[in-house]
């Protein structure tokens, strides 16, 4: 038993980190950091790989300095080879990354014995090189690592994908074998849902604000002309969601509950959501290409306002609330094109200072949150812990505003063409005063999720305050 111990423990173990030791892709997620600093990279960076995949590493890593420790590792993995280290194995980290992270990420783990950098067509040579064929075992994932594991003595497939399971079989020799396996972390849909963030969608609703307005709900052809517009902003939205988790990778790792987000969390592979961005925002356009050129035309305004906040505008202390305030009243005049309805000047007020209320609360919660000895600011935000009393006075001032345009829009003669009982109407303005006063109570406390909307939605006595107020719309009518 201790003979065979001992020819184990003389054979190294070689690990490649992406996707083996880290749950990520260290050079993409290093370049997208590059992208969210300045755009203009994107320019730049097809001229660097045209000098070589090894030339573009390096200038990435001469511009980015990750934060390793916050990296997504596979803690399953990491103990194993803790376990070999501590029999004596000899561990070396081998990959095609700058030497520059590869180092890092072996001080930071402290268990490798050497680190080894090559190109991609180098790998193999240098580990036959140096340890000859069979002379060493090798754990990784990818398509590049088939030939290395043809020539390993044994291999450790991590979170190997289908086609290389099928094709990890041994040479005619048959002396390479399957050590162990660890399986695949991302095979459940719900991720990937989770990464669309299909939840959000509820905000997308208000698209068919116009509509309830204007009485014309049960217009059946404006219903479905209305909802395709729903599923091309749903759509748009969820590729800038996934542009904004993968440019917030290092910021979401830092945050108490957008950590646990998919990509943040390396539970889905960066290239998915890079090739789903694409995919879903060309879906969105042309499910948009059937409505009025006026939705599409507003769409695309909505693509580039979402585009500039993900990149710049969430870094502008009140212009980030401003804009997204803009987000939310674009999805009603959305909502107004699809179906040649004039959203009135008393809606688009009401919505301007309800929606920068909601986003005044979305801001004061993300502080609320960093109430600690250490932090004093948001990260990727232009907010400080001292700034809470000032958002509380605009966002409750704001919001209370919202009721004083409904309460002159009940006053107006605008309300008499649609309402036949419009003093009815008056009993949403304690509702609505209600309402925003205790979203800001429940903020204050700490209680509210950073999202208003989305807590509004699951919120037991919103939903009521909700049911409440159709039966008044429904009884003024």
């Amino acid at each position: 038993m201790n003979k065979n111990n001992n020819l184990e423990n003389s054979i190294p173990l070689c690990i490649d980190p992406d996707g083996t030791l880290i749950k990520t892709d260290i050079l993409i997620e290093a370049f997208l950091i590059l992208l969210r600093r300045n755009i203009l990279f994107a320019f730049i960076a097809p001229l660097w790989l045209l000098k070589g995949k090894s030339y573009f590493a390096q200038q990435i890593a001469n511009r980015v300095d990750l934060d390793i420790h916050s990296l997504p590792y596979n803690r399953k993995f990491i103990g194993y080879l803790q376990e070999q280290h501590e029999e004596g194995r000899c561990l070396i980290l081998i990959t095609t990354l700058n030497d520059k992270y590869a180092r890092q990420i072996a001080k930071y783990i402290g268990f490798f014995d050497h680190v080894l950098t090559s190109n991609d067509h180098g790998k193999l040579k240098q580990l036959k090189d140096s340890f000859g064929i069979k002379g060493f075992d090798y754990a990784g994932n990818l398509r590049n690592d088939l030939e290395i594991w043809q020539h390993a003595r044994q291999v450790i497939p991590i979170n190997p994908r289908s086609h290389a399971r099928s094709t990890i079989r041994p040479p005619p020799e048959k002396t390479t074998s399957i050590r162990q396996v660890f399986h695949r972390w991302y095979r459940n849909i719900k991720v990937y849902l989770h990464a669309l963030r299909i939840h959000q969608w509820l905000k997308n609703l208000l698209v068919f604000v116009p509509l309830i307005t204007a009485h014309q709900l049960n217009n059946i052809p404006l219903f479905l002309q209305t909802t395709i517009g729903f599923f091309a902003f749903s759509l748009c939205a969820s590729s800038v969601y996934l542009l904004n988790d993968l440019l917030d990778l290092s910021v979401d790792r830092k945050h108490p509950r957008k950590r646990y987000r998919p990509f943040a969390a390396g539970t889905i592979p960066i290239k998915h959501g890079m090739l789903l961005i694409p995919a879903l925002l060309l879906a969105s356009f042309g499910i948009a290409l059937s409505l009025p050129g006026k939705f599409l035309a507003i769409l695309g305004t909505y693509y580039v306002l979402t585009l500039a906040y993900s990149l710049w505008l969430k870094k502008k202390m009140l212009v980030d609330v401003l804009a997204l305030t803009a987000l939310y009243t674009l999805r009603i005049l959305a909502g107004s094109s699809t179906v040649f309805i004039v959203s009135s000047f008393w809606l688009l007020a009401f919505s301007l200072f309800i929606f920068l209320s909601l986003a005044m609360t979305k801001r004061y919660s993300e502080l609320i949150g960093l109430r600690g000895p250490f932090e004093k600011f948001i990260k990727g935000r232009n907010y400080h812990i001292s700034d809470l009393s000032t958002l509380k006075g605009l966002g409750i001032s704001s919001g209370h505003m919202a009721v004083l345009v409904l309460a002159l829009y009940i006053n107006s003669e605008d309300i008499r063409v649609m309402y036949t009982h419009p003093t009815m109407i008056w009993l949403l303005c304690p509702l609505v005063l209600y309402w925003i006063s205790r979203i800001w109570l429940l903020a204050g406390r700490g209680k509210l999720h950073d999202d208003p909307i989305i807590f509004a939605i699951k919120d037991r006595i919103s939903k009521l305050i909700a049911i409440v107020t159709i039966v008044i719309l429904w009884m003024a009518i």
